[in-house]
């Protein structure tokens, strides 16, 4: 156990592992951000804190497993179209009042955090995989090293969103793209892709004239998610205006 912490193999893939996550977490980051704006300050905090360790947490698990959910059809199309829900939803501002408990909003946004992050790792945790090359402690070790990236990424980017509202539909767009990219990539799908005429080069990466299948179908999926979702906060802003209108009282 003690003799691989003085290993110069050690030390590279730790260095990998860290460098892998600081690459892959960006789209985490984001996620966390967005769901946790809406909280009170105190609240945000606790969002962050507590949802980036247990995502983290949930990350290993899935690495370790990580090979075995890679084969299994039909995951990967799932999980995109989750994603498009929760990036959509993200988008649509939270209703305020007194009367929502603060304790079942943070909840909440855990929840979300959690059930975004579990998708999106699908694919991150196969490089994360492959740095650690069968290592167990220096998986773990690694992971939890990349937890106070996640929390300063966040952090920094909600006080981004008060200020510059627009990265909120940059940040939907984002999920709305690795939605689209995970998509096509499905195993399940490769055989119809074939038959459709779409080619697939060395890496086993679906093209299209030359193009990469998969940032075609990220573009698209990112429209749409800030499509949707702008348009369903619009329709939220102008229900609850015509509700304020038919409160007020008659002169």
């Amino acid at each position: 156990m003690l003799e691989q912490f003085a290993t110069q193999v050690f030390w590279i893939g730790l260095l990998k592992i860290i460098g892998v996550n600081i690459i892959l977490s960006g789209d985490n980051a984001v996620v966390i951000a967005l769901a946790a704006r809406s909280l009170p300050a105190r609240q945000q905090k606790m969002a962050i804190i507590w949802g980036s360790g247990a995502a983290v947490v949930m990350r290993i698990i899935l690495t370790i497993f990580a090979v075995a959910l890679l084969t299994l059809p039909w995951l990967k199309l799932v999980g995109s179209l989750l994603l498009f829900w929760i990036g959509i939803k993200l988008l649509i501002p939270e209703e305020g009042g007194e009367d929502v408990d603060a304790s079942d909003n943070l909840i909440a946004a855990i929840k979300t955090i959690l059930i975004a992050d579990l998708v999106m790792s699908i694919d991150n945790v196969i490089a994360v995989a492959a740095a650690a090359q069968g290592s167990l402690t220096l998986l773990i070790l690694g992971l939890a090293i990349s937890i106070p990236l996640v929390i300063f990424g966040s952090t920094l980017l909600l006080h981004l969103m008060e200020r510059w509202p627009v990265i909120i539909t940059v940040g939907g767009g984002l999920l709305g793209f690795v939605a689209g990219e995970m998509l096509v990539t499905d195993p399940a799908l490769k055989d119809w892709l074939m038959g459709a005429g779409v080619a697939f080069d060395s890496d086993g990466k679906p093209r299209v004239a030359g193009l990469s299948l998969e940032i075609i179908c990220g573009v698209i999926g990112a429209v749409l998610v800030v499509a949707a979702g702008t348009l369903l906060a619009r329709r939220k802003q102008d229900g609850a205006q015509a509700q304020v209108g038919t409160e007020q009282p008659k002169s």
